[in-house]
């Protein structure tokens, strides 16, 4: 039986070390969907969408058993289609922000610790507006994107959980 798990939520909810911990333990392929979501520019800026879509069908193709996670509701939703459990990590805003102080240094995001140290408070106020935004990261898109998937499914509320 194939494992493919689609892992989304608010910047800070647990995403990607709960998808690190399904790829180690049960040897998934992972796919952190901000490695292909943005262009390599200053200012930051989304990548085209059907780039990114083209990246995820790489991957799956390439992989019988993988974990996707991210924040981006567009790329979930056409990542979804194609898996067999998806995943809403929804903690508290409360636990997201803890969760983003203590997160160590992200090389694949950040160029060093301080960069990353230096953009925490920006990280911080936008994980604040998860209830109030109005876009494909916030918690509306989040949830009319859970709500519609017809598949396997689950929406956890604590900030520890196994999947």
């Amino acid at each position: 039986m194939s494992t493919r798990i689609v892992i989304f939520g608010n910047s800070g909810a647990g995403k990607s070390t709960l998808a690190a911990r399904r790829a180690r333990e049960s040897g998934l392929a992972h796919l952190d969907l901000d490695t292909l979501a943005w262009l390599p520019v200053t200012p930051p800026r989304r990548a085209p969408f059907a780039d990114s879509a083209a990246a995820i069908a790489a991957f799956v193709v390439a992989h019988g058993n993988w974990v996707i996670e991210g924040c981006y509701a567009d790329l979930v939703e056409f990542a979804a289609v194609h898996c067999t459990r998806l995943v809403f990590l929804n903690p508290s805003i409360d636990a997201c922000v803890a969760n983003c102080r203590a997160r160590p240094w992200e090389p694949h995001k950040y160029e060093s610790p301080a960069a990353q140290q230096a953009n925490l408070e920006m990280l911080v106020t936008w994980v604040h507006a998860y209830a109030t935004r109005d876009d494909e990261f916030s918690l509306r898109a989040h949830r009319a994107l859970f709500d519609r998937f017809t598949g396997d499914k689950i929406e956890i509320t604590t900030s520890r959980a196994a999947v």
